[in-house]
């Protein structure tokens, strides 16, 4: 076989269903390749940083890698923005990245790039491949490295002519996978110690502390010390249920961060990072728990966070059990315009059980959260590395990452258009994405930093750096011209039941919802 058919035949029988792929002429032995093993899925997308958002909506709900498919360095440079999400989120990612010939490369070809310092930035891992014989091997080492719980990312760049040329027989026999550190016995005795002392304590969740295994250690840890629960402002992936503990979400702003560390003793830190603020502001705030306060690592995001609560519950002689929240699933919306509440409870009401949330709402669905917590068991993915452009090919590769679960998109219009070729994958693979577009014509989160930075009144050309109207969107045109079944919902109760009916059908849908705070005159 060939070096391209090597790579392929390693990557299934190292456990890889799917490849979200944009190649170009660098890839067509590898493009062939794919049909020698039908184990392996090739999605095609229409541009990059669906296939690197893709891929991190897959690692985090199945929690295993997918791969990607680009096309030289501008190929892999178009998809950097879902790559530095995805490595914010510990995600598992393996990027193939095609490559001129080995002997082509020294006549500095119009595509050549320096792969590798484009990739380092967004790889746990990197390695540029140099014959047709190592590809297979190459590929059985990235994805063990990205397999590696959290979830890494690695990047293997393949030349052209290593693809084509002989690679023999290969035989590939069972990967292995590296387990995540074990917490030592005196960090968790030093946490157990801590959340014993005088005053208020917070456990503050990250990582794989927020599946359900250390959720429920978090609860019982809370009954047994009675500190605070916190999650960090984005979780890469967050299990919600009646029988799971509820979770202070740490807020955006840094002046509303050091509040919420107000009154507090200590900071036991549980897969999450010791936080900062997103930005810098002229209040100076950086770090967000004030100094005085102590923080303590029980664990690493790169650590067994799940053991390690177990242990810590086990270490505080926790209670097997924690007291259920009382909050009800909430009611169908009441007849009315749609308010940022009124949204949030029409979600709610409507999403089944199982539902699979991905949030790049932006400024439209901070109330979600709060209002959700009654629902049934679900899960909640939030926009870890900041970069928009990322939710809805995230929900397109959660569809394919657990599938048989109905995704749920929360999408602002201009995040959305970064990448919305991502509903021509979605129609043509007959995704269940259903896709709740909130549109302003405005960049609203950008006029927030606006009047935040003390211009309550930009002129003409900052108003028009942070609208998107004149000429405003057309989301219906849009939906159909990528083969996506569109509706509007003007009202709180038109939202809800347009819900129910896309969720009640097979495949991908797009609900339009205008929100308040519009650019255009007249409209709320």
């Amino acid at each position: 076989m060939n070096g391209a058919e090597s790579l392929v035949r390693a990557a299934r029988a190292a456990g890889i269903e799917v490849c979200f792929s944009n190649p170009g002429t660098s890839e067509m032995p590898l493009v062939a390749a794919f049909d020698t093993e039908p184990g392996l899925r090739g999605v095609l997308v229409l541009f990059e940083g669906v296939a690197s958002g893709a891929a991190d909506g897959y690692g985090r709900m199945a929690e295993k890698p997918a791969m990607t498919l680009f096309h030289l360095g501008p190929g892999h440079g178009n998809a950097v923005a879902n790559l530095h999400n995805a490595k914010r989120g510990r995600s598992p990612v393996v990027n193939l990245i095609g490559d001129h010939a080995t002997w082509h490369r020294r006549y500095n070809p119009p595509l050549a790039t320096d792969i590798k310092s484009l990739a380092r930035p967004v790889s746990d891992w990197f390695r540029a491949c140099s014959s047709a014989g190592s590809l297979g091997r190459d590929v059985r080492k990235a994805i063990a490295t990205a397999w590696t719980k959290p979830g890494r990312l690695a990047t293997l760049t393949v030349p052209t002519d290593c693809q084509w040329s002989d690679a023999g027989d290969p035989r590939f026999g069972r990967l292995r996978v590296p387990e995540p550190p074990t917490v030592a016995n005196d960090a968790v005795e030093a946490a157990g110690r801590a959340l014993r002392g005088e005053g208020k304590s917070l456990l503050l969740i990250g990582a794989y502390g927020a599946r359900r295994r250390g959720l429920i250690a978090a609860g019982r840890i809370a009954a047994a010390s009675g500190c605070r629960l916190g999650l960090e402002t984005f979780p890469t992936r967050l299990e919600r249920g009646p029988d799971l503990p509820l979770l202070e979400r740490l807020p955006y702003f840094p002046e509303q961060g050091r509040d919420f560390f107000g009154g507090l003793r200590r900071v036991v830190l549980a897969g999450a990072l010791d936080p900062v603020a997103f930005f810098g502001y002229p209040s100076g705030i950086s770090r967000l728990i004030p100094d005085g306060i102590e923080v303590i690592t029980l664990a690493r995001p790169e650590d067994d966070v799940e053991r390690a609560l177990d242990d810590l519950a086990s270490t505080l002689d926790a209670p097997a059990s924690f007291p259920a929240h009382a909050s009800a699933a909430p009611a169908p919306p009441a007849a009315g315009p749609i308010t940022a509440a009124s949204l949030a409870q029409a979600i709610a009401a409507a999403q089944p059980e199982g539902a699979v949330v991905v949030d790049e709402g932006i400024t439209s669905s901070g109330a979600y959260l709060p209002l959700s917590t009654g629902c049934a068991p679900s899960t909640y993915l939030a926009l870890t590395g900041g970069a928009i452009g990322w939710g809805l090919p995230c929900g397109t590769g959660a569809a394919l990452g657990a599938p048989g679960r109905k995704v749920i998109v929360l999408e602002g219009d201009g995040s959305g258009l970064y990448t919305i070729q991502s509903l021509w994958t979605q129609a043509r693979e007959q995704l269940d994405v259903v896709n709740v577009v909130f549109v302003n014509d405005i960049y609203r989160i950008l006029q927030i930093e606006l009047q935040r930075a003390g211009i309550e009144r930009p002129g003409p050309q900052g108003q028009a750096l942070t609208d998107l109207d004149q000429p405003s969107v057309d989301w219906s045109a849009i939906a159909k011209g990528f083969g996506v079944p569109w509706s509007r919902a003007d009202t709180a109760d038109g939202l809800y039941r347009e819900l129910q009916r896309a969720i009640a059908e097979p495949g991908p849908a797009l609900i339009e919802v205008r929100v308040p705070g519009s650019a255009r005159p007249g409209v709320p």
